[in-house]
């Protein structure tokens, strides 16, 4: 064979090659738009799910791993409610101190029919609770969705990896996953919740938190690109519930350094910045902004944070998670909340 025609050859052959990718690719997004399907959307947040049945202080996950009961079948009469999102979901506090076991209790002292189904998993973002919805959460059958987002990390954690705009990437990904078998963490295990204990010494406290903080700067264009992301992946689970007929409602969570003046004068000075560089409250308006105008309901739990947090401590010591008041608090605000929306709790 000689050199031109083993060229011409290569180059027919990768044409042909091109062309059934592209024809894959375009046939995996269309089947996709009619059907999500949770191979298309990555796996990376069972990294980081509970263990089936472990401990979590005085509570036993559920099969599925989640800080919950066992998830029955819907039952009928009963409005049934799937809550999304990080470790504020899935909680630092022991499993009756947790505001979605708070707010199921509340709701249902209105003789209301409710149930909560808590699918937090710590560690992960936006891009991850798509996945978590499409891949587990649509054959639960909710009649609605509660997308804790929260501002501290949510944003940072919304970009994309390169690969995972290609659908025909995503399933190749899909079909090499599948060797691998999940085991899941044990997080707390048995032991005693302590709710003024540090979770992390003050110097690496502060440098969490100062990692973070470039969110609240306000002359950074990173942001924008940051909040595009993000509202991408919330306009996304807002269609999947729209075309499957579940009310979707998401609760914007504050970081404490935006609540907590000393810490913000403590992260400015380690970043070495002036305070005017910096709007700790520019996020949740941004993100509220945008919300509106995807038609999302929301609710921001910032402006009753800053007000209570002058009277009593909100968040665990160094952690950036709520304590048991916290929790508390944000129960009772996501309550009157859902009544203030007509959610339509009682079906």
């Amino acid at each position: 064979m000689t050199y031109k025609t083993f060229f011409k050859y290569s180059l027919n052959l990768l044409g042909m090659l091109s062309i059934t990718a592209l024809l894959t690719e375009t046939t995996f997004r269309l089947y996709h738009q009619v059907n999500p399907v949770f191979i298309f959307e990555h796996h990376d947040y069972n990294r980081f799910r509970g263990k089936a049945f472990a401990d979590d202080y005085d509570f036993t996950l559920n099969s599925k791993g989640f800080k919950d009961i066992e998830f029955g079948p819907k039952q009928k009469n009963v409005f049934r409610l799937l809550a999304i999102g990080d470790s504020f979901a899935y909680g630092i506090v022991p499993y009756q101190f947790n505001y979605l076991t708070l707010l199921e209790e509340q709701l249902n002292q209105e003789q209301n029919r409710v149930e909560i189904l808590n699918m937090g998993i710590p560690a992960i973002g936006p891009k991850d609770y798509v996945s978590v919805l499409i891949k587990e959460g649509l054959a639960l059958k909710p009649d609605g969705v509660i997308v804790s987002f929260f501002v501290g990390n949510d944003f940072l954690e919304s970009e994309r990896a390169f690969y995972s705009h290609s659908y025909l990437f995503a399933f190749l990904k899909y079909l090499w996953n599948i060797r691998a078998h999940y085991q899941g963490n044990v997080f707390h295990g048995k032991a005693v919740y302590q709710d003024d204990q540090k979770t992390f010494s003050d110097e690496k406290f502060l440098e969490i938190e100062a990692a973070r903080s470039r969110i609240y700067q306000t002359n950074t264009a990173r942001f924008e690109v940051l909040l595009n992301h993000t509202l991408s992946q919330l306009e996304h689970i807002k269609k999947i519930c729209d075309n499957n007929n579940i009310q979707m409602r998401l609760v914007i969570i504050p970081d404490e350094v935006q609540i907590n003046q000393q810490l913000q004068t403590e992260v400015i000075t380690a970043l070495k910045m002036k305070p005017e560089a910096f709007d700790f409250s520019l996020p949740n308006q941004r993100l509220s902004q945008a919300l509106l105008r995807l038609n999302i309901n929301h609710l921001d739990l910032y402006p009753a944070f800053l007000q209570a947090s002058a009277e009593k401590r909100l968040y665990k010591p160094n952690d950036s998670h709520w304590n048991i008041a916290g929790n508390q608090l944000a129960a009772s605000l996501i309550r009157d909340y859902l009544s203030s929306v007509e959610w339509q709790i009682e079906r």
